[in-house]
């Protein structure tokens, strides 16, 4: 009678066991898909944290990508672009095929750099330290300030200061776009253009109300629109807000037209490009 006792029990345990676990699994919320996409998407990061991305770490930027699919491409991780393996395995998490050609990124720093000093600044030597007081020690108040607080978070070491300018210069060659610069610069002149970018401008001066004291230096953008109404291509666009023109890499032709015409032909000025482009570009001169 015991050993049927026991059995008896056993199975009714087991009985109660099977029906607790049926009930939590209908009517208990399971994970949400996009959690369970986060963490594919998640074990196919290097998990370095950086914020190169623009998100506190690698999950928070799995959770972004897995809500929109988009963000991979505005917001790319260098590491996974250089990794064909992890490129792989995001692609399989999302059931995309991403352009590596649209994700591919490179810094930019948009200053000549020939603006005169207000005077001798003798304060913390960082660009944050300088732009604090009165803005800077520049009479351009979006000029470059040339103290280099994008040269340390550079991991390429991509960035140097270019000494008869005094501003930062971006080597082209060892920048892998990771954006760790972007958010480093006081006065928001570093930004992350396609990696095939033809046509780079070199001004960042904003057409605001006039600053006392302060002035754009002789070579800054006029705003006289000479550009944007020479391109025959539509790959220039005039921002009214900010009165400098914008462009659009996937239309430019690279004629030269757009720096024939400008007062200060050194403001627009061609950048790194595919063979192709530049091969066209030749035949039509």
């Amino acid at each position: 009678m015991q050993i049927v006792w026991i059995i008896i029990i056993l199975s009714a345990i087991g009985l109660i066991s099977g029906v607790l676990i049926f009930l939590v699994n209908k009517y208990l919320p399971r994970e949400p898909e996009s959690l369970k996409k986060a963490e594919q998407v998640s074990e196919n990061l290097p998990g370095y944290n950086c914020g190169a991305c623009g998100y506190p770490g690698c999950f928070a930027y799995a959770q972004a990508v897995a809500k929109d699919k988009n963000v991979i491409t505005t917001n790319p991780c260098t590491s996974v672009m250089q990794d064909e393996q992890m490129l792989k395995g995001i692609e399989n998490a999302l059931g995309v095929k991403l352009d590596l050609s649209q994700m591919n990124k490179k810094a930019v720093v948009c200053c000549y750099g020939v603006t005169e000093k207000l005077g001798d600044y003798e304060g913390i030597k960082t660009c944050t330290s300088a732009n604090n007081v009165i803005g800077g020690f520049k009479k351009c108040p979006y000029g470059c300030l040339g103290l280099g607080d994008c040269i340390p978070v550079c991991p390429q070491k991509a960035i140097e200061i270019d000494k008869e300018r005094n501003i930062a210069v971006i080597d082209p060659e060892k920048c892998t776009g990771c954006g760790l610069c972007v958010s480093e610069c006081p006065k928001n002149l570093i930004e992350l253009v396609p990696a095939e970018s033809n046509i780079v401008f070199r001004c960042h001066y904003t057409q605001l109300k006039d600053i006392p004291g302060r002035e754009k230096c002789d070579e800054g953008c006029l705003h006289c629109r000479k550009c944007y109404k020479a391109c025959e291509y539509d790959a220039i666009i005039w921002n009214k807000e900010k009165g400098i023109p914008e462009f659009d890499f996937s239309k430019c032709e690279m004629c030269g037209e757009c720096i024939k015409v400008c007062p200060h032909g050194r403001l627009i000025e061609f950048c790194n490009v595919c063979p192709s482009k530049k091969e066209k570009a030749a035949a039509k001169k």
